[in-house]
């Protein structure tokens, strides 16, 4: 394994002036290709200090869940860029599978010797990866968090005209000429209209904060072939399918104006669990890593302290 080393810029009002300190830079050669990922490490190791190993979701990279990792500074946090995403290389043809991204995991693991006292957590669409991972295999991490859980069919439901739409959208992006292909997914206009539409806070400072965050890291992709087999992915599975297989603790994050995840959805999700805790934050929606990363990072102690090694 390659280990470098590096700080991380970030915007002062928003990250805590420890957090390069504890950042770690590195790349592991897997089968499916190289994946670059961070470790942040501790900044005092306690007793209770656990390994959280964090998937991020759709279109985002190891950025998207660093304020959260920021107020976690008792843990250490190892967050890869997934396959196809970021600064990691992607999988062969048809390869960006939920089944291919929980495989992944089980590999990653492998490379640097996670145990199964490991902490698993999940954004959105990591969601959906993790929990059919642990699905697969049970015994391999202990406890699951899930943030922004997608909990219910992507297809199904009010939101399922707008989820075809964004099928034509990525498919059409995939056959279009290359040249024009790239600029329809990487269009800045697109990028701030999602943004703008995710975005809950009325905070004028942290709405400039996210949307630059969406214009730096949204368009890092590796493929319009990749992008579309991961888009497909996530609109073809969900938590709920396989909640009734999760029997560890699991610990569910939800925004209570989540039009993506939606908070009726859930509740039926963690009906479905076999032992889940269900914590939601008002006012927020699908961007709880952005928006409201303090409270999320309180629940995540508690539950950990709740659930230890």
């Amino acid at each position: 394994m390659k280990t470098t080393h590096s700080g991380q810029s970030a915007a002062p009002a928003y990250f805590s002036p420890h957090l390069a300190g504890r950042t770690r830079a590195s790349s592991v050669q897997l089968a499916g290709g190289k994946v670059a990922f961070w470790t942040y490490e501790p900044v005092q190791e306690l007793p209770d200090t656990r390994t959280i190993l964090v998937i991020h979701g759709f279109r985002g990279d190891h950025h998207g869940l660093l304020r959260v990792a920021d107020l976690l500074p008792d843990m250490r946090v190892i967050m890869p860029d997934l396959p196809g995403f970021g600064s990691s290389e992607a999988f062969g043809p048809g390869g960006h599978t939920v089944a291919g991204y929980g495989a992944f995991i089980k590999e990653f693991m492998a490379a640097l010797g996670l145990g199964p006292d490991t902490v698993l957590l999940g954004h959105s669409f990591g969601s959906i990866i993790t929990a059919h991972f642990v699905a697969a295999h049970p015994d391999a991490v202990h406890p699951l968090i899930l943030i922004n859980p997608i909990a219910a069919p992507a297809l199904e439901g009010p939101k399922g005209i707008m989820t075809r739409l964004a099928v034509l959208y990525y498919k059409l992006a995939a056959r279009l000429p290359r040249p024009l292909g790239q600029a329809l997914l990487r269009s800045p206009l697109i990028v701030r209209a999602m943004s703008e539409a995710m975005a809950k806070t009325r905070d004028p400072e942290l709405r400039r904060f996210i949307h630059g965050q969406h214009h730096a890291y949204f368009s890092a992709f590796a493929s319009r072939d990749s992008l579309l087999e991961s888009f497909t992915a996530s609109v073809s599975s969900h938590v709920a399918e396989v909640a009734p297989r999760l029997q560890l603790p699991v610990l569910l994050i939800a925004g209570e104006k989540d039009e993506i995840a939606t908070l009726p959805d859930q509740h039926r999700l963690l009906e479905l669990l076999p032992s889940g805790k269900l914590k939601v934050i008002p006012g927020v929606g699908h961007l709880i890593h952005y928006e409201t990363p303090e409270p999320a990072a309180r629940y995540i102690r508690s539950f950990l302290k709740d659930h230890p090694a």
